[in-house]
């Protein structure tokens, strides 16, 4: 049977497919996670949808809020509980790291108050009498701060939502969801990216023995359609599945993402905690977030427990000096005061509280013991909420591809 067309013609055909199914792979990698934000001519476009009339926006961005609330909710169920983590804490070391920075705060708060409500009795105090408060501060403050963070382990659940805090952090900084994913999945995506070329090859050599025997023009855009879709579709179901081990002919099969359980606990616990559950950010919701109210009232409970006991000793001259309401008023001061303070000397208890919580290693062990149908719920759903477009833009591109080469190659 002679050639219609040269023979380098169609051996080009399985090589342009596996770079149809490569490129294919790349690109549809790109658009789940890129851009950020829309980019386009926005004319219309549905509800977290990555697609508008006219433009794209990752997929992974689009829905942050969705992803982030499943991944977070994983993590609440099965890897740590708030409680759990709040109560390594020692109230002792606590307050030893406080005492100091708050020992100044309640002294700038005093000299402040005091002089605003009653600075000619303030400045006519003895000394002796000043100094009395200072060592009742002294003596009091470690109390007032193991008391204060006893009572907050205890209602930790009311003064911060860590879900909340997380799924927030994600949809304002839509890097960190995105970043999660492509460090959790960086070995499955080359291998994406790679298989794209072998299995695209592979049909290629299917695709050139049709294009052979029957070379109707219909033939390299469907071909191509195939590879872009195929070999998307593939390589998804080699990485997630299949989900439990299975041993075929003395071979074990099992998705490539799953077999890597123990080295994507590690990498997920460190960009959670590094990028999302640190410290800062922890303090950052209690301080800002929903349950705010809560904490707050917590602390003005116990600042003004603390504010009694430093003036007890000027109480009597106070009252004399303003009054009993003009006194109760500057005691509310300071601890309206204290509570607006507390903010800005946090940052030094850090150091102390993140060794402390010791987070990172608590997910980092318990999700290199979860069930593998719970562990493939960390990556999955970055392509499983979209499966369908993803594999759907691989067959669009290789069409595409497929017209191009046979007005090129073989018009």
């Amino acid at each position: 049977m002679a050639f219609e067309y040269d023979w380098w013609e169609y051996a080009l055909i399985p090589i342009i497919a596996g770079v149809v199914g490569y490129a294919t792979n790349v690109v549809a990698l790109h658009l789940t996670f890129y851009p950020l934000e829309f980019v386009g001519i926005e004319l219309f476009r549905l509800d977290n949808q990555p697609w508008g009339l006219f433009g794209w926006q990752g997929i992974i961005p689009t829905k942050a809020e969705k992803m982030a609330s499943i991944c977070f909710d994983l993590m609440t169920r099965r890897l740590f509980n708030i409680h759990e983590i709040f109560s390594r804490l020692e109230p002792m070391k606590f307050a030893k790291v406080m005492d100091d920075v708050v020992l100044l705060m309640m002294d700038e708060v005093i000299n402040e108050v005091a002089n605003e409500f009653m600075p000619q009795t303030w400045n006519n105090i003895p000394k002796e009498v000043r100094d009395d408060i200072v060592v009742t501060a002294d003596d009091e403050s470690n109390k007032f701060l193991v008391d204060f963070m006893k009572d907050m382990q205890e209602h930790i659940e009311d003064v911060v939502d860590i879900k909340e805090m997380s799924v927030k952090a994600c949809v304002e900084n839509k890097h960190l969801i995105v970043k999660v994913f492509q460090e959790c999945g960086e070995k499955e995506f080359v291998f994406i990216r790679q298989s794209g070329f072998y299995f695209g090859f592979l049909f290629g050599l299917v695709q050139m023995a049709v294009w052979f025997f029957y070379p109707a023009d219909w033939i390299l855009p469907i071909a191509g359609f195939l590879v872009g879709w195929v070999t998307n579709w593939m390589a998804l179901k080699v990485i997630f599945q299949p989900i439990e081990p299975k041993n075929i002919c003395g071979y074990t099969l099992q998705g490539i993402f799953l077999k890597r359980q123990a080295a994507v606990s590690e990498v997920f616990a460190r960009v959670i905690c590094v990028e999302i559950l640190h410290i800062k950010a922890i303090w950052g919701a209690v301080f800002k977030g929903r349950l705010s109210k809560n904490f707050y009232a917590m602390l003005r409970a116990h600042t003004l427990a603390f504010t009694d006991k430093l003036l007890v000793e000027i109480e009597p001259l106070a009252i004399a000096a303003m009054g009993v309401e003009k006194f109760l008023e500057m005691k509310e001061s300071i601890a309206r005061k204290v509570v607006e303070k507390i903010p800005d000397v946090i940052d030094s208890s850090y150091e102390y509280t993140q060794g402390a919580l010791s987070m990172e290693n608590t997910i980092r062990e318990r999700m290199k013991v979860l069930p593998s149908a719970e562990f493939e719920g960390v990556l999955h759903p970055a392509f499983e909420e979209d499966e369908i477009q993803l594999i759907l833009l691989g067959g669009v591109l290789g069409a595409i591809v497929g017209v191009i080469q046979l007005f090129t190659l073989f018009a």
